[in-house]
C-alpha cells in the first residue's frame, strides 16, 4: 500500500520515533511509505516532504490541505497516518475532499474545548497508544468506542539486549526526554527537587537546546545533547527515568526503570505493576498533566536504586506487548480494515466446480459452466486488467499485498477437483497466463456425495488422478487446496470425524505435491468453530467458505468469503460480480 505518515513537530519527539520504526519496517514488507512533517530527524527509508504544520494560521492551513491533496494525487496514497493534532486536522479535510482512507495514533492526552468535541478530525479509526488516552477520547472528547483501538509503539526488541549492571564510582541516574514543554517543566523539577546531584551523577539526553533556566545545573549535571547510541546510555545507568519508549527500552536491556512522565508518576516499573505503568503509557497520559506529589519522589528514587526485582520477566512481557512485528501486523490490519470498509471495495474471490463442452454434461446441480462462457470470462478479467492471485501469494507476501496500488487483482478458486478441470481449465489457464486454487478431495474417485445424495442425485463426475494433480501443480498456474477426503458437511461431525477429514486429506495432498497447502475450503461452505480451530490446528493460512464471513477476507482468514459463479452468469453477470464492491452490495 502507498502510506502517508503525517506529523508536526519542530524537534525529535516520541512521534517521529514511533513513525518512523513502523515506517521501516512496513517499507521492509513491501509498502511504500513516506512522510511529511514540518522537521524529520530520524533516519527513515522512505521520502520525506516538508511542510510546516505548526504555523496555524487559517490562510496556512488551507495552504496545508493543499498540498496535502496534491501529495495524495501525485503518489497514489491509498491510506494516511497523522501522528499529531496539528497533522490530523489537515489530513482529515484533505481525505474528505479526495476520499482517502484515514487514521490517526494519538499519542497524549487531547485538549478538551467544545470545537475538539465537534470536530474529533481523527479520520476512520483512532489508534490510541494506551488505556489512559483512549479512555480520555471517550471520556471527554465523546468518541466513540468503536473508533478506538489500542496501538501500542512499536519497537525493534532485537536492538535491545540484557546488560549486565555496570560498575560505577556512584549510582549513575539517566534523564532522557525533551528539555522543553511539559517534559521540560517535569525534567527541571527532578533536578530542583528531586535529585541529589552530589550523590548521583546525573545524566540529560535531549534533542533540546538547553534552556537558560538549566544553566544553574551545568556544574553538576551531564548535558549530552542528542544521543545516537541510546543503548549504551541505559547501559551505562544505575537508573533511568523516563516515559514512553525510553522506560520500554530501558525494561528490555534490564535496568532499572523508575517511569515518571508529563502526567504520573508509577515509579519503579515491577512484573506486579506493569499493566498499570503500561496503561498510563509510563507517566506520560493521565487524567490530568502533572499530577505528581514531588515531594514523595526522592525516597522512592533512592529505594529504586537499591530494589531487587525479576528483571528478566519483566522484559519478557515488555516485549510481548511492543515487538515491532507484532505492532506492525496489527497496523496492517487496522490499514486493511480501514481502508476497505472505506471504498467498500475488496478482491473478488470467485468460485467455479466443472465445466462442460456440450449441454448432455450439465448436471442437476448448477455447479457448471460451459468451457466456452468460461473463456469469455477470461478474455473479460484480461481486458480490464486484472492480475490473479493464490492463497501461496498471499501467505508468502502478506495479506496486504493484495491491495497493492495500481493492481486489479482476483483470486479465482474451483471446488472438488473434476477432471474437467485438467481437460478444459487448465489449457486456458496458460492460454490466459492465469492462476486459479483448485480445492481437491483426495478420498473419492468421483463425486460420490452428490451421486448418492438420495433427494437430489447428480450424475457420475471423475475426479482428477494424480499425474494430472501433479502435472497442473508444477505448471506454476495452479495451487492444489485442500477439501476433505469424501467431501462431508463438516458441521454434521464431531470434532475427531472433522480431524480425520482434513488431515487425511492435507497429507495426501502434500506427499502428492511435495509442499505445503495455503488454503482450505470447507465443502459445501458448511463449518462450525471446531472445523475452523482445526483448519488453523493443522496449519493452514487461510480458509474459505461460500457466502458467509466478514466482508473483508482478512479479518477472519479462515472463514473468507467467495462469490459463487453459476451456469447463467454471463459476462455481464461476471462484470457485476468482480467490481469490488459486489459483496458489500449484497450484504445489504
Amino acid at each position: 500500500m502507498n502510506i502517508l505518515m503525517a506529523l508536526s513537530q519542530l524537534e525529535v519527539t516520541g512521534a517521529e520515533v514511533y513513525a518512523t520504526t513502523v515506517g521501516d519496517e512496513l517499507s521492509r514488507r513491501g509498502h511504500s511509505v513516506c512522510y511529511v512533517s514540518d522537521t524529520l530527524t530520524k533516519p527513515h527509508l522512505g521520502e520525506y516532504f516538508k511542510l510546516r504544520f505548526n504555523k496555524r494560521s487559517i490562510p496556512r492551513r488551507f495552504w496545508h490541505v493543499g498540498y496535502l491533496i496534491y501529495l495524495i494525487k501525485k503518489h497514489r496514497i491509498q491510506l494516511v497516518h497523522a501522528h499529531s493534532r496539528a497533522s490530523s486536522w489537515s489530513c482529515h479535510v484533505a481525505c474528505k475532499l479526495t476520499g482517502t482512507p484515514m487514521i490517526t495514533t494519538v499519542h497524549g492526552r487531547q485538549p478538551v474545548h467544545a470545537s475538539r468535541k465537534k470536530f474529533h478530525a481523527l479520520g476512520d479509526r483512532a489508534l490510541a497508544v494506551c488505556e489512559a488516552v483512549k479512555n480520555q477520547l471517550i471520556s471527554s472528547l465523546g468518541v466513540s468506542p468503536e473508533l478506538i483501538a489500542i496501538g501500542r509503539n512499536g519497537i525493534d526488541t532485537s536492538q535491545y539486549r540484557p546488560v549486565a549492571a555496570p560498575i560505577n564510582d556512584k549510582p549513575v541516574i539517566s534523564i532522557i526526554g525533551r528539555l522543553t514543554g511539559p517534559k521540560g517543566e517535569l525534567c527541571y523539577r527532578l533536578l530542583d527537587e528531586c535529585l541529589d546531584l552530589d550523590a548521583y551523577r546525573v545524566q540529560i539526553a535531549s534533542g533540546s537546546d538547553i534552556p537558560d533556566r538549566f544553566e544553574r545545573f551545568r556544574d553538576k549535571v551531564d548535558f549530552l545533547g542528542y544521543v545516537q547510541d541510546v543503548s549504551g546510555l541505559i547501559a551505562n545507568s544505575d537508573l533511568v527515568i523516563g516515559a514512553g519508549r525510553v522506560a520500554m527500552e530501558a525494561i528490555l536491556m534490564q535496568r532499572p526503570v523508575f517511569a515518571v512522565g508529563e502526567a504520573q508518576a508509577p515509579g519503579l516499573v515491577t512484573t506486579d505493576d506493569l499493566d498499570a505503568a503500561m496503561a498510563s503509557n509510563f507517566g506520560d497520559i493521565g487524567p490530568r498533566d502533572l499530577d505528581i506529589d514531588f515531594t514523595a519522589l526522592p525516597a522512592r528514587i533512592a529505594d529504586a536504586l537499591k530494589a531487587d526485582f525479576d528483571a528478566s520477566g519483566l522484559a519478557t512481557r515488555v516485549k510481548a506487548s511492543y515487538d515491532l512485528n507484532a505492532v506492525a501486523d496489527e497496523l496492517e490490519q487496522h490499514y486493511q480494515s480501514v481502508y476497505v470498509h472505506r471504498l467498500r471495495r475488496e478482491v473478488p474471490i470467485i468460485m467455479y466446480h466443472r465445466f462442460i463442452e456440450d449441454d448432455s454434461e450439465k448436471g442437476v446441480h448448477g455447479t457448471y459452466m460451459h468451457v466456452n462462457m468460461l473463456e469469455k470470462h477470461f478474455k473479460l478479467l484480461k481486458r480490464l486488467g486484472h492480475e490473479t492471485l493464490t492463497f501461496a501469494d498471499l501467505a508468502e507476501q502478506g495479506m496486504a499485498s493484495r491491495l497493492e496500488s495500481g493492481k486489479k487483482y482476483i483470486i479465482i478458486t474451483v471446488d472438488d477437483g473434476y477432471k474437467d478441470n485438467y481437460e478444459l481449465l487448465f489449457p486456458l489457464l496458460k492460454k490466459y497466463g492465469f492462476k486459479a486454487v483448485i480445492y481437491m478431495v483426495t478420498g473419492e474417485q468421483f463425486n460420490r456425495w452428490d451421486v448418492e445424495n438420495p433427494d437430489n442425485p447428480e450424475k457420475r463426475v471423475d475426479l482428477m488422478s494424480p499425474a494430472q494433480i501433479r502435472e497442473m501443480a508444477d505448471s506454476g498456474l495452479v495451487e492444489f487446496g485442500g477439501h476433505t477426503l469424501s467431501h462431508p458437511h463438516l458441521n454434521t461431525l464431531d470434532k475427531d470425524a472433522q480431524r480425520h477429514e482434513i488431515a487425511e486429506n492435507k497429507a495426501q495432498l502434500e506427499q502428492l505435491l511435495g509442499q505445503k497447502l495455503a488454503s482450505f475450503a470447507y465443502p459445501f461452505g458448511s463449518h462450525n468453530q471446531d472445523s475452523k480451530a482445526l483448519a488453523k490446528e493443522l496449519d493452514y493460512p487461510f480458509a474459505v467458505a461460500t457466502d458467509s464471513g466478514p466482508l473483508a477476507m482478512h479479518e477472519d482468514p479462515y472463514q473468507i468469503r467467495r462469490i459463487a459463479i453459476f451456469p447463467r452468469t454471463d459476462v455481464f453477470g461476471l462484470w457485476r460480480k468482480i467490481r469490488g464492491n459486489y459483496v458489500f452490495r449484497k450484504s445489504k
